[in-house]
C-alpha cells in the first residue's frame, strides 16, 4: 500500500493548437491542470511559455501555444493522465517526462555554470561589437584615400608638364 501513494516528480510540456485564442489557451491549460488534480496529482509549477511556431507541422497547424507543468503524481495515475492527454482534442501534443529534484548543490551549480556562459557570450558580444567598428573605422580611411587618390591625380591631369 505504500508503494501506491508514494509521489514521484514529474514535468509535462504540451502543445495546444492555435485556432484558440490566448484566453481560450488558458482555459485548456486549466483544464490539463484539473486533469492532473483529478488524478491525485499536485502541480508544483506551471508556465505559460506563449504561442510560437513549431518545427513541423502537426495536425495542420503551423503554430501553438506552449504551456509547461510540473507535478507530483502516483506513477500509478501517470498512465491514466497520459491517457486522458492523448484523447484530448485540445492538446497537439505533450510529453511528460520523470524530473529529478535538484539539491541545493546542484542548484548553485548549475548557476555558476549559467552566469559562465552567460559571461562568455557577453565577452563575444563585446568583441563582435570591437571588430565591426574596426571593420567601419577601415572603411572611412579607405574611402578617405580614394579621396587622396583623386586629388593627387586631378593635380598630375591640370599641370602641363604632360606633353
Amino acid at each position: 500500500m505504500t508503494e501506491e501513494k508514494k509521489l514521484e516528480h514529474y514535468e509535462m510540456l504540451y502543445i495546444i493548437p492555435n485556432k484558440f485564442t490566448d484566453e481560450e489557451a488558458i482555459k485548456v491549460g486549466d483544464k490539463v491542470k484539473t486533469i492532473i488534480t483529478d488524478n491525485g496529482g499536485v502541480i508544483t509549477l506551471f508556465a505559460n511559455w506563449g504561442k510560437k511556431k513549431l518545427a513541423y507541422q502537426i495536425k495542420k497547424f503551423n503554430h501553438g501555444y506552449y504551456q509547461l507543468v510540473e507535478f507530483d503524481v502516483a506513477p500509478m495515475n501517470l498512465a491514466k493522465i497520459n491517457k486522458v492527454l492523448r484523447m484530448a482534442s485540445d492538446v497537439l501534443r505533450h510529453q511528460i517526462i520523470k524530473k529529478e529534484i535538484k539539491t541545493e548543490e546542484e542548484l548553485a551549480r548549475d548557476k555558476k555554470i549559467a552566469e559562465k556562459i552567460a559571461a562568455k557570450s557577453m565577452e563575444k558580444k563585446e568583441l563582435d561589437e570591437k571588430i565591426e567598428e574596426k571593420k567601419i573605422e577601415d572603411k572611412k580611411k579607405k574611402k578617405m584615400d580614394l579621396k587622396d587618390l583623386d586629388e593627387k591625380l586631378d593635380k598630375i591631369l591640370d599641370t602641363d608638364d604632360l606633353i
